[in-house]
């Protein structure tokens, strides 16, 4: 199979997806992916749903709210560790609601999307919606492209065996270590989230309504701690914080990471066109609805990375067409369980660590590269 260019444009996250030239056009790949979203828009999937996106936000604020009122009602228990796995579920819930507006699926208005996302990313979250605009834009642009997706770029955690092959010492001793201590990691993504929102606001030269962003981090990442502590004390107060950072990192991370990690990788100077490129390396999650709620829509990251401008909720009715679209086209649609896929992402780095798998020899290049 030969492969096509990308048109100049790449669908960013908070954008739609590109529009080719007329030449593009006639081009039978590129021509797949319009073909796929007259389909879509004729179905009507692509409108808002801003009533649905009201309900979740007034739920939220409810369990919030009701989340608040047993930390100060509760006293100076051990019951208080349940109500921060409480809160630990509900920032990450919020998190969902962030990360769809920062895609432009909640409004009409692009400017309503933003404020809602910052208001709800940095006061509720404690994170900073410019940083992660920034970031997952690129990751949206080229999924799992060596090089060019800052998801699997170098860090604590090794995606490309080259990279593992040079780390020694400790660094070394973790690479080949570290599908099993994948999830153990999970726990401090929190940590991450918070310090990327605070150095963004502090050292980002140009940032947007900084003031607002940094006084509302504050209230979030000051605020909360001294309401813990004042009302648990130093000793407890510790404890609660240990496990809602714990249960925000591991289900943040645990809802994001199933969708690409252990699907091949694309080296960077290859050239694949927009539909296969996101379906290739995407992974959905079955489960139904109760899984679509848990993941907050990441399930269906093959629907989500092909129309990022859609509402979560009408993922689950855009998928049939997207499955029976890329099996007419012999294109590979990956999906499977929860558990299985961790089972495959802890297999897999524990591969990448140890040097043994080679993403430059895996069936995608093979399959894509040109002949």
């Amino acid at each position: 199979m030969t492969t096509t260019a990308l048109p100049p444009t790449a669908a960013p996250a908070t954008g739609t997806a590109p529009r080719p030239s007329t030449h593009a056009r006639g081009n039978l790949q590129t021509r797949d992916y319009f073909e796929l979203s007259e389909k879509v828009k004729a179905a009507g999937l692509m409108g808002r749903d801003v009533g649905t996106y009201m309900v979740r936000t007034a739920l939220l604020v409810l369990a919030l709210a009701g989340a608040v009122t047993l930390l100060l009602t509760m006293g100076q228990t051990w019951w208080q560790l349940a109500v921060a796995v409480l809160f630990g579920i509900l920032f990450t819930q919020a998190a969902f609601l962030g990360h769809d507006a920062a895609h432009q699926q909640v409004f009409a208005s692009g400017k309503r999307n933003q404020w809602f996302s910052r208001v709800l990313g940095a006061l509720v979250v404690g994170l900073s919606i410019s940083w992660w605009n920034r970031k997952h834009n690129k990751h949206h642009a080229h999924p799992n492209t060596i090089g060019r997706d800052g998801d699997i770029s170098g860090g604590v955690l090794v995606f490309v065996p080259e990279e593992a092959a040079e780390r020694t010492g400790f660094m070394g001793w973790l690479s080949r270590h570290q599908g099993w201590m994948f999830f153990p990691m999970l726990s401090l993504f929190a940590f991450v989230l918070h310090y990327e929102a605070i150095s963004s606001v502090l050292t980002e030269k140009k940032l947007k309504h900084r003031r607002l962003e940094g006084a509302l981090l504050a209230v979030r990442l000051i605020g909360f701690p001294v309401l813990v502590f004042s009302v648990l004390g130093l000793g407890m107060g510790l404890a609660f914080l240990a496990v809602q950072f714990a249960v925000f990192g591991i289900y943040m991370g645990g809802s994001f990471a199933p969708n690409h990690k252990g699907m091949p990788l694309i080296p960077k100077d290859l050239e694949v066109d927009f539909l296969r490129r996101q379906v290739l390396t995407s992974r959905n999650i079955t489960g139904g609805r109760a899984m679509n709620w848990a993941m907050g829509g990441l399930d269906l990251q093959i629907e989500h990375h092909l129309f990022p401008r859609m509402p979560s909720g009408h993922l689950r009715k855009v998928r049939p067409i997207v499955k029976e679209f890329c099996a007419e086209r012999g294109i590979t649609y990956t999906e499977t369980n929860l558990i299985s896929s961790y089972s495959i992402i802890v297999r897999y780095l524990n591969q990448v660590g140890l040097a043994h798998a080679d993403p430059m020899e895996c069936p995608l290049v093979t399959q894509l590269r040109p002949r």
